[in-house]
């Protein structure tokens, strides 16, 4: 399991902490990232663009001269794609460019980016990102004691407000939480600066362990019920049927035919 030295905003050293080996340790997987990336970049596409068609433009619709006679060409419209401020043909039209990449593929491929991010040694684990006031100047000092490009990703609470108004007009430096983390950021930004309870948080999120017991106990309730199905149907037939009316009638009928049988 790899071993991170905590450090503080002053850059000195504070402790060490145990990473997960399932979270960062795991092989680059670089065809995992590719698809997820292009699955985060699809979802982000806005599918707005669209071009009028013939329906849309402005223009008469009679036709312009008869069809025969005229020596011109034949005419239905003016809104022709053929003529100039006519509409176009097969052009883009709004769409939702959006699909779904399975939760596992997505969590995989951000573990497999952190842990090249800790191998190139781009992973800066700090004990915690606390500011006394809201200042970007005390932000881009802190950023360079820690040896942060320009490229940073700082992952934290959302509750840190002064964090988040200090680093908010630092160009190419974003700040999120564990929950919001995603494959694009941890690619874009060089640097990775993460506190010591958002490695805790991360840890917990992509634990393949986790999503295992969680695949496990969706599973159960599902057999639960075919077991009490199952139960029930086997009560049901045990249960004595009802005669109808007319099974009695018979019943009874041959019953007297039997005792007529018997006196004489």
């Amino acid at each position: 399991m790899p071993t991170v030295k905590v450090r503080n905003l002053q850059n000195k050293e504070v402790g060490e902490v145990t990473l997960s080996d399932a979270v960062f340790g795991a092989e680059l997987n670089e065809a995992l990232i590719h698809a997820a990336v292009r699955n985060f970049l699809a979802n982000a596409r806005q599918g707005t663009s669209a071009t009028k068609t013939r329906g849309n433009v402005s223009g008469s619709g009679r036709k312009l001269w008869k069809q025969k006679g005229t020596g011109r060409a034949r005419i239905a419209s003016l809104r022709s794609p053929l003529w100039k401020g006519g509409g176009n043909v097969h052009g883009p039209q709004p769409r939702d460019w959006s699909y779904d990449l399975p939760k596992k593929m997505r969590r995989g491929a951000i573990r497999s980016a952190l842990s090249e991010r800790l191998r190139e040694g781009n992973l800066i684990v700090v004990d915690a990102l606390e500011f006394a006031k809201i200042k970007t100047k005390d932000f881009i000092a802190a950023m360079k004691t820690l040896g942060a490009g320009p490229k940073t990703l700082v992952v934290d609470s959302l509750d840190n407000a002064n964090l988040i108004l200090s680093a908010r007009n630092v160009e190419k430096t974003k700040v999120t939480n564990s929950f919001g983390l995603n494959i694009y950021d941890v690619l874009y930004h060089e640097k990775l600066i993460i506190s010591k309870s958002a490695v805790e948080e991360l840890q917990k999120i992509l634990d393949p362990k986790g999503e295992s017991e969680a695949s496990e106990t969706e599973s159960k309730p599902a057999s639960k019920k075919k077991d009490q199905n199952a139960s029930k149907s086997a009560a049901d037939s045990s249960e004595p049927v009802a005669e109808s009316p007319a099974r009695k009638r018979k019943k009874s009928s041959a019953e007297n035919q039997t005792e007529v049988s018997n006196n004489e």
